[in-house]
């Protein structure tokens, strides 16, 4: 168990629809990652960008993406986590992968598909919430819309981290940066906000990407260019907080319907 974990979080813009593009770009980040990082966090959709073509940029869990995603794991040794579009028994699905150094994945399909955009015609939706155990500490994986859907994150005390890969436009900038900080609040939790810049044929996007520490405090500042953010997570802190205030005893019990 560590009582302290490097996380680094990647704000990038995406080519769009160009997988192999995208992938070369990444080699050239993972290469120039600070050494002691424990986990690389990647924004929605890193591949692609948000992308309803599914039968363009689809891939199997065998395919290059997730290929990348598990030997950058083992020959970086640290955690890479992303989402692509992933095609399974004729379904499609935005999925979160969790690569281990040591060859193994965790999977997380978002829940909340994004149904203004018309996600939600063309990916099926995830039936699983998924807590991920790395070096004693518990991770809540999110995606994107998930974040309006409070009962969706709400935190039984069996995680510290929360987190969100995004691909969160420009003019709804300020409900990222409230709802983050919300999540971080009623869940007593670190809250991770992974987000992109640039932009796509539907959207502008100018990043704002977070840590907000469960007091509902930035632990770094955000910013709107293309970055690499650092951060070493306590244990402690968390503990503390809890202990002092401890507001999750007189949370509400209830039952999630599939």
């Amino acid at each position: 168990m560590s009582k302290k974990i490097n996380i680094a979080i990647v704000q990038t813009s995406i080519k769009w629809e160009d997988t192999k593009g995208n992938l070369n770009n990444y080699d050239q980040i993972i290469n120039s990652i600070n050494p002691g990082v424990d986990i690389i966090f990647f924004p929605e959709m890193f591949n692609t960008g948000f992308s309803m073509n599914v039968e363009k940029i689809a891939e199997s869990m065998d395919g290059l993406t997730v290929s990348w995603l598990k030997n950058c794991a083992l020959t970086k040794n640290v955690c890479v986590v992303a989402s692509l579009a992933v095609k399974e028994n004729k379904n499609f699905y935005n999925r979160l992968v969790w690569a281990y150094p040591n060859g193994k994945i965790t999977l997380y399909d978002k829940r909340h598909t994004f149904t203004l955009a018309g996600e939600s015609k063309v990916y099926s939706k995830g039936k699983t919430k998924t807590i991920i155990d790395y070096k004693g500490w518990k991770f809540l994986p999110q995606v994107c819309y998930d974040l309006r859907f409070p009962v969706w994150s709400r935190n039984d005390s069996d995680y510290d981290v929360l987190f969100y890969l995004a691909n969160w436009p420009t003019p709804r900038i300020s409900h990222w940066k409230k709802l983050l900080i919300s999540r971080a609040i009623e869940n007593m939790s670190y809250c991770v906000g992974v987000n992109i810049v640039g932009s796509d044929p539907e959207n502008k996007y100018n990043g704002y990407s977070c840590i907000i520490n469960p007091n509902g405090e930035h632990c770094v500042d955000m910013t709107e260019d293309e970055a690499i953010i650092y951060y070493q997570l306590n244990k402690s802190n968390i503990n503390d907080f809890r202990k002092s205030l401890n507001f999750l005893d007189d949370k509400d019990d209830f039952t999630l319907k599939f």
